[in-house]
């Protein structure tokens, strides 16, 4: 009984860093612009895409995951510059529709290129599981979980210890008292978008060994990361991770004990069941602005 309880927590766990990247994104980008930016899920499947194809060409793995970074941050800014800030001064409803249009394009463009077939490569370190107390982790878990917790660390020495960093929390406050001292929101608002893109990507990248990658897997994790961002508390960094690790993990308790079939169900309704007791989710901010 605990083996399999360790199992089902050690499959949340493992998917649920993944919805935490995501949200990571969510967040970035929510706070420098307020934008939801429903195209971060396609971040997550070019990652995983792209680190295939490049592995299938022959590249050696640490170059073929930096490509793969590389491009779908490249790919934020030109989704930034061609959608965001052309439609600068619209409503909320219709950024979150432009984002969708870009989610659609990307989507589209990687399914003539790539195809509907699923695709993975080999796991880091081998398959061979690692026996917990009964339960079997396997090791390329241990990378996500890991490369997780690392790029928590990076993002929080980055907002703590650099000007850009500083400079994005600046705006995230007060855009025009940004703008007023120097800082150019702007820029701020480009570099927020690469950094939420090969945040997305890293998560493709690490969950393809396990779950597999295609063209549409971006829809559902997509979704998650937003579900978890929302759970954790729109705008909060340590929200979006204990967000994600929280869906991840009673979405595996829910697809163990109850059924697979309302798997994916889970998240929106534990959005609900959050934000009818804390409208403000987990972590989210304890003031409200009336206008």
């Amino acid at each position: 009984m605990l083996a399999q309880l360790l199992q089902f927590i050690f499959s949340g766990l493992t998917v649920g860093a993944t919805y935490a990247l995501a949200a990571l994104g969510f967040t970035l980008i929510y706070n420098a612009s307020h934008v939801i930016n429903f195209a971060q899920g396609e971040f997550i499947m070019l990652g995983g895409i792209l680190t295939v194809v490049f592995l299938a060409s022959g590249l050696p793995l640490p170059v073929a995951i930096l490509l793969a970074l590389l491009i779908p941050a490249v790919a934020g800014v030109v989704i930034e510059k061609l959608t965001i800030e052309p439609a600068k001064g619209a409503g909320v409803e219709s950024l979150i529709i432009i984002t969708i249009g870009a989610s659609l394009v990307v989507r589209g463009l990687v399914q003539v290129w790539f195809g509907k077939g699923a695709a993975t490569f080999p796991a880091f370190s081998g398959s061979t599981p690692i026996a917990v107390a009964g339960a079997a982790l396997a090791p390329q878990s241990l990378w996500v979980l890991g490369s997780m917790a690392v790029i928590v660390v990076a993002l929080w020495l980055f907002f703590s210890r650099t000007v850009a960093g500083k400079g994005i929390l600046a705006t995230a406050v007060d855009p025009l008292a940004a703008q007023l001292v120097g800082i150019n929101t702007q820029r701020v608002l480009l570099v927020s978008f690469a950094l939420a893109a090969a945040i997305g990507a890293a998560g493709g990248i690490l969950l393809t060994p396990i779950t597999m990658t295609s063209y549409d897997v971006g829809i559902m994790l997509g979704l998650k990361g937003f579900v978890a961002a929302v759970v954790g508390g729109l705008g909060s960094g340590p929200g979006a991770v204990i967000g994600g690790l929280l869906v991840g993990v009673i979405e595996a308790l829910t697809a163990g004990y109850v059924s697979s079939a309302y798997k994916d169900a889970v998240p929106f309704v534990l959005i609900f069941v959050i934000l009818f007791f804390m409208p403000r989710g987990l972590l989210g901010p304890k003031t409200t602005e009336r206008v």
